[in-house]
């Protein structure tokens, strides 16, 4: 069975969550026996070709595919609002766009109601995200490199967030949050795949430039490994998630985690991480150390049951099925 993957990943929407998601189930797949999987072929020889975004690109492939056409709803209206400008405008198209697919895949139950309820004669199947424990997993030589290299001493406390700079990620309280600690380093991975585009691009911009000492935008990383050991806490403020990726990333490297308190995260990650609404509670937990050290001794162990090699048996068990 042939399977094409398909992600609009030019520039830097290479680094935006679905681009890497496709990416490292590629590389799975292509470990995966009877099945031969290529990275965004136009040619139309594919049984299947999996979609992980639909903008103008994805849309021509589409047009010329024969094969069943997967997609991935990483991307619903819901996530949209605060995070890219002329969101309400882009959101009324999902439904037609949903349409133009033989079959999608949906990443968490929040994800999966809200696909059916715009689409619900589509054929839908939930099927999670997968993390590479073999590859996420707790390094202390690179936790040692990157504090040399950004001379963040062995002994300070370093709370890190990954996600793109836009108010829907919780940059605002991330920023509120490193004004109440200063003895604490605030790092944040990514950076803005949209530009101009992002909700509130010019403000965020100008708010990075009036930021103390103890935060710091390293921008995009080829190693993430690096940052996620040298961290002590992973905050993830998102207001809205389709799954929240990274939060299982975290876990993989034995990170406790302190996430707000939204559906999505209470449906996938359960008790394993600590929750926040106000910026007060976000504090409690950030101080509560018992707490922290309980997360961070089960994190490891529970990325277990969201493992690569069976999220992508999963996939194929779906090819299968369509294409049989």
């Amino acid at each position: 069975m042939k399977v094409n993957f398909f992600v609009e990943d030019l520039l830097f929407l290479r680094y935006i969550g679905c681009a890497t998601v496709a990416k490292t189930l590629y590389r799975q797949l292509q470990l995966e026996p009877g099945i031969e999987v290529s990275w965004k072929k136009y040619a139309n020889h594919a049984d299947i070709v999996h979609y992980h975004t639909f903008g103008p690109i994805a849309a021509l492939n589409r047009r010329m595919a024969k094969g069943k056409k997967v997609l991935t709803a990483h991307s619903t209206p819901r996530i949209n609002m605060g995070n890219i400008a002329l969101a309400r405008a882009i959101n009324k198209r999902y439904p037609k766009i949903y349409r133009k697919y033989d079959h999608i895949i949906t990443i968490s139950r929040p994800c999966h109601e809200e696909v059916t309820a715009m689409v619900p004669e589509m054929p839908v199947t939930l099927i999670p995200n997968g993390v590479n424990r073999d590859f996420f997993r707790r390094d202390d030589e690179k936790r040692a490199a990157f504090r040399e290299e950004y001379g963040i001493p062995d002994d300070q406390d370093v709370v890190l967030t990954v996600a793109q700079q836009t108010p829907r990620k919780g940059l605002y309280d991330f920023l509120a949050l490193s004004q109440e600690y200063p003895d604490k380093k605030f790092i944040w991975i990514g950076g803005s795949p949209y530009m101009a585009l992002s909700k509130d691009y010019g403000k965020i911009k100008q708010l990075k430039m009036q930021c103390r000492d103890n935060v710091l935008f390293p921008g995009y990383m080829n190693d993430i490994i690096k940052p996620y050991s040298a961290a002590d806490i992973f905050l993830m403020p998102s207001y809205a998630e389709t799954f929240g990726l990274v939060i299982l990333e975290a876990l993989s490297c034995s990170l406790p985690v302190i996430a707000r308190d939204i559906p999505e995260f209470h449906d996938i990650y359960g008790d394993t991480i600590l929750y926040f609404s106000a910026l007060e509670d976000a504090m409690a937990r950030i101080e509560d150390r018992p707490a922290l050290t309980h997360c961070a001794a089960g994190a490891r162990d529970f990325s277990s049951q969201f493992d690569l090699k069976d999220i992508a048996s999963l996939h194929v068990k779906l090819y299968r099925e369509l294409t049989e």
